[in-house]
């Protein structure tokens, strides 16, 4: 069986008011949208075009949520548990209120995620940098008393330790002074080396003065994402996104830590439990022509973009999903006839598809469980 399904953006303030627009080819909002849900999520299951929504459909069994986001101002850092973190969070706050924000943990589950780039340029933070590297940043800046102390505290110890402490004592609330040095300083900071991390690091700081998360910011690789370019996220990797529009999808779940770039509720203690400081290079997986099968080493989900230019026959297993994101498509089942799928709309198929077809000229994006790892 082949549903239409589809849902409003969610208007959260780092949305866009241009992107979703663009794709979909109508005039901007009047207010951010910012990321458009297609799954069972209880948190807002998407509509179906017959009526409900598709966690009647599902019972709300999906191990995926698949997500168009657009972003214009940064996501606040933060960082994802792995399951057996998460089902022991979940167990302690088992007393709190689901809607208190203090709460860390709104299910047992872990939230691996993958995002692919569609806008021309998609900007992310993403897996801390080798310590080296960042010292380099850092003397791109003016000398201040808050530069020298970030770098000494960096140098104390091994790179794992000395990046935890350095962003617990970042978050504390005991480093204000040297954060609000260090923000003073990006001004003026010059550097080839780090030419686009800076830019982006200025307009971060423009719309989150004071926030000690700027600094984090810094401790962070910078990544650009070009059209079909993806990174996987795992469990305990520090990430945010800054700009751009993408398709994202994970683990069916709602746990995040966060780290800075937001008013929310920060756990400076869980997060620094879950966090992995282990620095390094986050992989950009490429686009790969026609069709780009991107490498996810979780069994929760499998996503790959299709360039259709005639037809394209995609085997399929467990319950599917068909997001057009470009063109006019339309998607056939084994005893559906072709249902037409409209840029920034899917189609769902039930587990009992094992074979869909594409049809026309465009690009679209396929979903499903992935394979057992």
């Amino acid at each position: 069986m082949l549903l239409s399904i589809a849902n409003d953006p969610r208007d959260y303030a780092w949305g866009s008011t241009t992107l979703l627009a663009a794709l979909e080819g109508r005039a901007p909002s009047a207010s951010p949208e910012a990321e458009v849900w297609f799954g069972d999520h209880p948190g807002d299951p998407a509509d179906v075009s017959t009526g409900g929504t598709l966690d009647a459909v599902t019972g709300g069994s999906l191990p995926y949520l698949l997500k168009l986001l657009a972003a214009a101002d940064p996501l606040s850092i933060q960082v994802h548990p792995t399951r057996e973190q998460a089902r022991e969070g979940f167990a302690r706050e088992t007393g709190m209120d689901a809607g208190d924000p203090a709460r860390n943990y709104r299910d047992a589950n872990h939230k691996p995620e993958l995002i692919v780039a569609l806008s021309d340029r998609f900007e992310a933070l993403a897996g801390l940098r080798p310590i080296a590297e960042t010292q380099r940043l850092l003397a791109s800046l003016p000398d201040s008393d808050g530069a020298r102390e970030v770098s000494e505290r960096l140098g104390a110890g091994d790179e794992a330790t000395a990046l935890r402490a350095t962003i617990g004592w970042l978050l504390s609330g005991d480093a204000a002074d040297e954060v609000a040095e260090i923000i003073a300083g990006l001004r003026a900071a010059e550097s080839a080396e780090f030419a686009d991390a800076l830019h982006a690091l200025r307009g971060i700081a423009e719309r989150c003065p004071d926030d000690p998360g700027v600094v984090v910011a810094m401790l962070m690789n910078f990544v650009v994402l070009a059209p079909g370019e993806a990174i996987f996220l795992r469990a305990g990797l520090l990430h945010a996104y800054v700009s751009g529009l993408g398709v994202e999808i994970m683990a069916a779940s709602d746990n995040v830590l966060r780290g800075g770039l937001t008013p929310k509720h920060i756990d400076i203690d869980e997060l620094l439990a879950i966090v992995d400081t282990t620095p390094g290079v986050v992989s950009v997986q490429p686009s790969s022509g026609e069709v780009t099968t991107y490498d996810v080493p979780v069994s929760d989900f499998a996503l790959r973009r299709v360039l259709v230019d005639g037809e394209y026959r995609a085997e399929v297993s467990g319950p599917t999903m068909v997001l057009a994101t470009r063109g006019e498509l339309t998607v056939s089942g084994v005893s559906d006839a072709g249902v037409p799928v409209a840029v920034g709309r899917a189609v769902f198929a039930t587990a009992d598809e094992p074979e869909l077809l594409l049809r026309g000229t465009g690009e679209a994006f396929i979903a499903q469980p992935g394979a057992v790892v």
